[in-house]
Protein backbone atom coordinates (compact mmCIF):
# COMPACT_ATOMS: atom_id res chain seq x y z
CA UNK A 1 0.00 0.00 0.00
CA UNK A 2 2.90 3.02 1.01
CA UNK A 3 4.76 1.90 -2.51
CA UNK A 4 1.96 2.59 -4.47
CA UNK A 5 1.79 5.89 -2.64
CA UNK A 6 5.50 6.39 -3.10
CA UNK A 7 5.61 5.34 -6.52
CA UNK A 8 2.63 8.23 -6.85
CA UNK A 9 4.49 10.57 -5.02
CA UNK A 10 8.17 10.12 -6.84
CA UNK A 11 5.81 10.28 -10.41
CA UNK A 12 4.22 13.44 -9.18
CA UNK A 13 7.71 14.89 -8.70
CA UNK A 14 9.08 13.92 -11.48
CA UNK A 15 5.78 15.78 -12.94
CA UNK A 16 7.28 19.04 -10.79
CA UNK A 17 11.04 18.82 -11.45
CA UNK A 18 10.80 18.49 -15.19
CA UNK A 19 10.00 21.78 -16.19
CA UNK A 20 12.78 23.20 -13.30
CA UNK A 21 15.16 20.72 -15.03
CA UNK A 22 14.18 22.35 -18.62
CA UNK A 23 14.15 25.53 -16.90
CA UNK A 24 17.65 25.37 -15.32
CA UNK A 25 19.93 25.16 -18.71
CA UNK A 26 19.23 28.82 -19.51
CA UNK A 27 23.06 29.78 -20.23
CA UNK A 28 22.41 33.57 -18.78
CA UNK A 29 22.57 31.42 -15.24
CA UNK A 30 25.68 30.84 -13.53
CA UNK A 31 26.49 26.71 -12.56
CA UNK A 32 26.08 25.67 -9.73
CA UNK A 33 28.74 24.41 -7.70
CA UNK A 34 28.72 21.58 -5.28
CA UNK A 35 30.00 22.01 -1.69
CA UNK A 36 33.39 19.38 -2.47
CA UNK A 37 34.86 19.50 -5.78
CA UNK A 38 35.28 15.41 -5.86
CA UNK A 39 33.79 13.24 -8.78
CA UNK A 40 32.90 9.18 -8.13
CA UNK A 41 32.51 6.31 -10.38
CA UNK A 42 28.94 5.31 -10.80
CA UNK A 43 29.76 2.14 -8.01
CA UNK A 44 31.61 3.88 -5.92
CA UNK A 45 28.91 6.97 -5.89
CA UNK A 46 26.19 4.49 -5.39
CA UNK A 47 28.22 2.16 -2.35
CA UNK A 48 28.67 5.61 -0.91
CA UNK A 49 25.57 6.93 -0.23
CA UNK A 50 22.60 4.12 -0.68
CA UNK A 51 20.64 4.37 2.31
CA UNK A 52 22.34 6.67 4.14
CA UNK A 53 20.46 9.61 5.76
CA UNK A 54 21.05 13.30 4.69
CA UNK A 55 23.41 13.97 7.31
CA UNK A 56 25.72 11.01 6.30
CA UNK A 57 25.62 12.35 2.63
CA UNK A 58 26.09 16.16 3.21
CA UNK A 59 29.37 14.52 5.46
CA UNK A 60 30.27 12.41 2.30
CA UNK A 61 29.81 14.71 -0.47
CA UNK A 62 28.26 18.16 0.45
CA UNK A 63 25.90 20.45 -0.27
CA UNK A 64 23.52 19.76 -3.10
CA UNK A 65 23.58 22.56 -5.55
CA UNK A 66 19.69 22.27 -5.00
CA UNK A 67 16.74 20.79 -2.83
CA UNK A 68 13.26 19.81 -4.09
CA UNK A 69 10.58 18.77 -1.68
CA UNK A 70 7.75 16.78 -3.42
CA UNK A 71 4.54 17.97 -3.50
CA UNK A 72 0.96 15.50 -3.49
CA UNK A 73 -0.68 16.21 -6.45
CA UNK A 74 -4.51 17.21 -5.72
CA UNK A 75 -5.95 14.37 -7.89
CA UNK A 76 -3.35 11.36 -5.69
CA UNK A 77 -6.87 9.70 -5.06
CA UNK A 78 -7.67 9.44 -8.83
CA UNK A 79 -3.90 8.57 -10.28
CA UNK A 80 -3.77 5.81 -7.84
CA UNK A 81 -7.05 4.75 -8.34
CA UNK A 82 -8.54 4.53 -4.71
CA UNK A 83 -8.76 6.72 -1.57
CA UNK A 84 -5.78 7.74 -0.15
CA UNK A 85 -5.51 6.16 3.48
CA UNK A 86 -5.57 8.83 5.93
CA UNK A 87 -4.63 6.96 9.27
CA UNK A 88 -0.96 6.35 7.32
CA UNK A 89 2.03 8.13 8.22
CA UNK A 90 2.78 10.90 5.79
CA UNK A 91 5.85 10.21 3.30
CA UNK A 92 8.28 12.81 3.08
CA UNK A 93 10.11 13.04 -0.41
CA UNK A 94 12.75 15.49 -1.05
CA UNK A 95 14.90 15.49 -4.04
CA UNK A 96 19.02 16.91 -3.93
CA UNK A 97 20.65 17.51 -7.11
CA UNK A 98 24.54 18.05 -7.62
CA UNK A 99 26.09 19.00 -10.61
CA UNK A 100 28.78 17.51 -12.30
CA UNK A 101 29.75 14.82 -9.34
CA UNK A 102 29.48 11.39 -11.11
CA UNK A 103 31.55 10.05 -13.62
CA UNK A 104 30.50 7.17 -16.17
CA UNK A 105 33.54 6.77 -18.84
CA UNK A 106 37.11 8.13 -18.26
CA UNK A 107 36.34 11.77 -19.21
CA UNK A 108 33.12 11.83 -19.30
CA UNK A 109 30.59 12.99 -16.22
CA UNK A 110 26.84 13.18 -15.66
CA UNK A 111 25.68 17.00 -15.46
CA UNK A 112 23.23 16.07 -12.94
CA UNK A 113 22.63 13.67 -10.44
CA UNK A 114 19.55 13.69 -8.72
CA UNK A 115 19.36 11.85 -5.17
CA UNK A 116 15.83 10.97 -3.57
CA UNK A 117 15.68 10.47 0.20
CA UNK A 118 12.32 9.15 1.70
CA UNK A 119 11.66 9.61 5.38
CA UNK A 120 14.77 10.88 5.63
CA UNK A 121 17.06 8.30 3.60
CA UNK A 122 18.37 7.69 0.13
CA UNK A 123 15.88 5.50 -1.95
CA UNK A 124 16.63 6.47 -5.51
CA UNK A 125 19.69 8.01 -7.49
CA UNK A 126 18.95 9.32 -11.20
CA UNK A 127 22.07 10.42 -13.08
CA UNK A 128 21.16 12.96 -16.26
CA UNK A 129 22.55 14.42 -18.92
CA UNK A 130 20.29 17.17 -18.86
CA UNK A 131 21.57 20.38 -16.95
Amino acid sequence: MHSKLIAAALTATLLVAAPSLAAAGDKDKAPAKTAKAKTYDEGNFMRLVNNKTKQQVLDAIGEPARKQLAVKPTDAETVIGRPLDQTAKPTNVEMWYYINLVSYEKNKTYKTTELTFVNGRVSNMAFFNTP
